[in-house]
């Protein structure tokens, strides 16, 4: 098939509604994952989003052994996880790393468990660890909006706060800040983005798909607020690339999206490199 005609078929393609409801979904949870992500890794909290994204399948193979829409149930537990473990956290002398590490273990051991009590899940299992974006339907598109809403307010309105909070712990406490609230606030609404992402991107791929941008951000921005700017934008950016190059290609949207965050990563890499050189 020629380049023209590849091409005419991925924009009829388009045309499509659950193709333009991928577009827009992918849009959403990259601004969102964007957004997020920048904290994330500036507060060194990536294991944080891996050991949920993994965790999460507990939550999905829940909803499918009870028969009920598996998204029903993952947010819920997202955010019980995210209170389980602040209160580990705070209630216990281990390692953060060590005690991620347990919790994702165990809770991914539980949901294969539950999965092989499932004789026949109609999703299929690779929905779940790579994510399915062409399944989006408008009610998620609906959560996402609202989510990527509260999110950027939350941010916005505390911006300086979370500045103070990621870069100077130490000060924050002595400038009055509950650093403690704030914490727990945003690990709850990563958690609930990366909730929300999980349908899309998968269990297995979610944390990249959080993590991959701000790293890419981190390179190219020379202060706080451009790393989140840069970071949201180039959630966003690999997200909907990643969805043309997969429609294009016919290749799986998830792993496409990550791939594609890679590529944008190295390309930061480059960039930075030479920025260094010509400085």
């Amino acid at each position: 098939m020629t380049f023209d005609a590849e091409l005419t078929r991925v924009i009829e393609l388009f045309q499509f509604p659950f193709m333009q409801r991928a577009l827009l979904g992918g849009l959403l949870i990259g601004l969102m994952g964007g957004l997020l992500g920048s904290l994330t890794v500036l507060r060194q909290l990536a294991f944080f989003s891996n050991a949920l994204g993994h965790s999460a399948l507990l939550g999905l193979s829940l909803g499918i052994l009870l028969g009920i829409n598996p998204s029903w149930t993952l947010l819920p537990f997202a955010v019980l996880f995210a209170l389980a473990v602040i209160y580990l956290f705070e209630h216990t002398k281990l390692w953060t790393d060590a005690l991620l590490n347990m919790m994702h273990s165990s809770f991914l051991a539980i949901a294969i468990i539950l999965l092989t009590q499932v004789e026949d899940y109609k999703g299929g299992i690779n929905n779940l660890l790579f994510g399915d974006i062409l399944a989006i339907q408008p009610s998620d598109l609906i959560l996402s909006g609202v989510l990527l809403v509260i999110a950027t307010v939350f941010i916005t309105l505390t911006l300086r706060t979370q500045m103070l909070v990621t870069l100077n712990e130490s000060m924050a406490i002595a400038r009055g800040v509950d650093v403690a609230a704030q914490r727990h606030a945003f690990i709850i609404l990563l958690a609930l983005v990366v909730g929300v992402a999980i349908k899309a991107i998968g269990v297995m791929l979610v944390s990249a798909f959080i993590v991959i941008p701000a790293c890419a951000a981190r390179l190219l921005s020379g202060n706080f607020t451009l790393h989140i700017l840069y970071s949201t934008g180039l959630g966003a950016l690999s997200a909907v690339l990643g969805i043309v190059l997969s429609a294009f290609f016919d290749l799986p949207s998830g792993p496409t999206i990550v791939v594609t965050q890679l590529a944008i990563f190295l390309g930061a890499v480059g960039v930075s490199k030479l920025a260094a050189n010509v400085a």
